[in-house]
C-alpha cells in the first residue's frame, strides 16, 4: 500500500530560483497594475449605439394675425314714390263753381262776450298746505330774534342731570301769517332737550316770507341751543 505522506522537496531546496515564494511580491503588484490598466482602458472606452440617434424637431404652429377692418353699415335712402300718373279729364265734363258765402261783418260797437271767470273755490284749491317755498326774494324772519327765543327755554332736569348739552335743530314751514306749522327735530340730543326745543320754536312768531310781493309759506330751520352756566 503506498504511503501518502508528504515528501519534503529536496530539490527545491537546492534551487532557490524554482521556489516561486520568492517572486510572490513581484507577481502580486504585476496582477494589480495589470488590473488597473485593464480597468482604466474599460473606463476610457465610448460605446456607441450602432444605430444613430434620429432627433425629431418638432415645426411650430405659425399664427398670423389679420387686421379686422371694421364695416359700416350704409343706410340706404330709400327713393322717393312715384309722382301720380296724370289723368286725361273728358272735355264733356263740367266742373261745377261753388261760391263760398262768408260774413265778414263785425260789430265794432258791440259788446264782447267774455267767458265767466274760474270759482273761487278753484283757485283756492291750487294754494294748498303741502306747497311751500325753500328760497323765496324776502325770506322769513323772527320777531325778537334769537335771545328772545333763548329766554324762554326751560332747561329739562334730565338734561341737567346727565350733564347733556348742544344744538337741537328744528325745520318748519312759517305760514303767510308768519306762524309755525308742523315742526319736526331734525337733529337732537336727547334728555327732553327735543320735545323743548319744539315747544320754543311753535311759541315763534315770524314776519312772512315774500316772494313777487306776496305772502308765501316757506321751510325754515332754527337752532335752539342748551348750555349749563355754572
Amino acid at each position: 500500500m503506498e504511503e501518502k505522506r508528504l515528501k519534503p522537496q529536496y530539490h527545491i531546496k537546492r534551487k532557490p530560483e524554482v521556489n516561486l515564494r520568492n517572486y510572490y511580491t513581484i507577481l502580486l503588484e504585476t496582477g494589480l497594475i495589470l488590473s488597473l490598466l485593464i480597468l482604466t482602458a474599460l473606463v476610457r472606452i465610448e460605446f456607441t449605439p450602432s444605430e444613430s440617434d434620429i432627433i425629431y424637431i418638432s415645426e411650430h404652429e405659425v399664427v398670423e394675425m389679420e387686421e379686422i377692418i371694421q364695416t359700416q353699415q350704409e343706410e340706404k335712402v330709400p327713393a322717393p314714390p312715384r309722382p301720380p300718373v296724370p289723368v286725361a279729364v273728358p272735355n264733356s265734363e263740367i266742373i261745377e263753381e261753388i261760391d263760398i258765402m262768408i260774413n265778414a261783418e263785425l260789430d265794432i260797437g258791440g259788446a264782447l262776450e267774455l267767458p265767466p271767470p274760474p270759482p273761487q273755490a278753484a283757485q283756492e284749491e291750487t294754494d294748498t298746505e303741502d306747497d311751500y317755498f325753500i328760497i323765496v326774494e324776502q325770506m322769513p324772519e323772527l320777531i325778537g330774534g334769537l335771545q328772545s327765543l333763548q329766554s324762554k327755554v326751560r332747561y329739562p332736569d334730565k338734561a341737567l342731570r346727565a350733564n347733556i348739552q348742544g344744538r337741537v335743530y328744528v325745520q318748519f314751514v312759517v305760514n303767510k301769517n308768519g306762524e309755525v306749522e308742523n315742526p319736526q327735530v331734525m337733529r337732537g340730543i336727547g334728555g327732553g332737550c327735543d320735545e323743548e326745543a319744539v315747544r320754543v320754536i311753535k311759541q315763534a312768531k315770524f314776519t312772512p316770507g315774500m316772494q313777487r310781493g306776496r305772502p308765501v309759506r316757506v321751510q325754515f330751520n332754527l337752532p335752539v341751543i342748551f348750555t349749563i352756566r355754572t
